[in-house]
């Protein structure tokens, strides 16, 4: 008689093993989960394994609350929220609904990550799941906090919009180191262009087989995160610093539209990435490793773009790990830095310079009111408002005079990211 598998010999289990750490460094740590990836991953030699890490921590913290959901409706107790048990049935149940794993492979690779543990359980309520044939909702919930949150800050609306915003796959959207060659780059893409040097491919589009790739005649870059190097326009070899510059979409932009560029950011290995693009591009610039906190140039310049650290709650769509990491003490912590950055930066510019500050992040603490801010304690510096005409097709700047986009921005289109920007001018004299 043939024996039954040993756990270790059960296909497919060190990658749920990988998946059932990544997703306690999210969950429990609050570890950016492509930062956390790679440590989770560890041992496992496969990409297609460790593509299935990320897919299933991603797919269950896009679909958690209707996951968790499914359970308590399974249990005559509620598990506690950080049970193994729990974790375990995320990992078993979003296979089965999401990715299309048979219901037997998904618990044969649940059971042994609950070895010493409550196996009858999990089998139990994984079954009494599966056999009501559920379906999850389409488009998922929120997370509550999060919904209340941004209904408090933007309105019912805004949150209906975010929702269904998370259950479309984003679109990928290129920046043109030639905006002239716009209309030829879009023919050659099969994409979409909705400004000068921007192009929308199609969905399902392989990055590095696409045409002008490896010649860098383009760069991967949201719609929204090009919209601040836009709003400094052409450079005429004026000196520009790209402050928390890495991986470099915005400092390309920049040397492109003829700035001389200073890129600066604290980080060496998202800085070899900055430098791998721009040597990809052949675009020029002078690349920095430094906390700017403490860093200064040794003269004014003529322009400075702060695309600040944030919460990227803007990016939730292809992070879905932000909206459980992030609350109101990381909201706040980041708001007094990005206010510490803004001021420092603004004592760099020439009198007359331009000063482009940008969070790719949906709470108003780190965008709005950041802004008002500032602008009450720094009278020599005022808003240039932004025109429609230097925005992107579908974008409008707001009667304040700055740029916010929302879930509902080109929602017909595919929709972007979502983005605070500013446009500030220190006073000539």
């Amino acid at each position: 008689m043939a024996q039954s598998p040993r756990p270790a010999d059960v296909p497919g289990l060190p990658a749920r093993r990988s998946a059932l750490k990544l997703l306690d460094a999210v969950l429990r740590r609050g570890d950016p989960l492509e930062i956390a990836l790679h440590g989770a991953c560890q041992g496992l030699a496969d990409r297609a394994d460790r593509a299935l890490v990320h897919a299933i921590a991603a797919e269950v913290l896009r679909h958690l609350p209707d996951l968790d959901a499914l359970i308590d409706g399974a249990t005559r107790l509620p598990l506690p929220d950080d049970a193994k048990a729990r974790m375990v049935l995320r990992i078993a149940l979003v296979q089965v609904l999401v990715l299309g794993t048979a219901p037997h492979a998904a618990i044969a690779t649940a059971l042994p990550l609950v070895d010493g543990g409550p196996r009858k359980l999990v089998h139990g309520v994984f079954g009494t799941v599966t056999r009501s044939a559920p379906v999850l909702p389409d488009p998922p919930t929120l997370p509550p906090a999060v919904a209340d949150r941004w209904a408090a800050q933007w309105g019912a609306t805004m949150v209906e919009a975010a929702a269904r915003a998370y259950a479309i796959r984003p679109p990928v959207d290129v920046s043109l180191r030639d905006p002239a060659a716009t209309a030829d780059w879009a023919a050659q893409l099969g994409g979409t262009s909705l400004a000068p040097g921007h192009v929308r491919l199609p969905d399902g589009a392989n990055i590095p087989d696409l045409p002008g790739f490896c010649d860098g005649a383009w760069w991967v870059q949201d719609v929204a995160a090009s919209c601040p190097a836009r709003l400094l326009g052409t450079g005429d070899g004026r000196h520009v610093l790209d402050l928390c510059a890495a991986p470099g979409g915005k400092t390309m932009q920049l040397a492109a539209a003829g700035w001389r560029v200073t890129a600066i950011d604290q980080s060496k290995k998202r800085l070899e990435r900055l430098t791998e693009n721009l040597a990809r591009t052949g675009l020029p610039a002078d690349v920095v490793q430094a906390d700017l906190r403490q860093w200064q140039p040794d003269e004014p310049v003529d322009a400075i773009l702060l695309d600040a650290p944030c919460t990227a709650t803007g990016i939730y769509r292809r992070h879905p790990d932000v909206l459980h990491r992030i609350g109101p003490r990381q909201i706040a912590e980041l708001a007094e830095l990005q206010a510490e950055l803004l001021a420092r930066a603004a004592d760099w510019l020439k009198p007359g310079g331009k000063l482009l500050y940008a969070t790719c992040s949906l709470e108003q603490a780190e965008g709005e009111e950041q802004i008002a801010r500032f602008l009450g304690q720094r009278p020599d510096f005022a808003l240039v408002a932004a025109q429609a005409d230097e925005l992107p097709d579908g974008m409008t700047p707001t009667p304040q005079g700055w740029l916010r986009t929302l879930p509902d921005t080109l929602a017909t289109q595919g929709g972007a990211d979502g983005f605070f920007i500013a446009r500030l001018a220190k006073a000539s004299n």
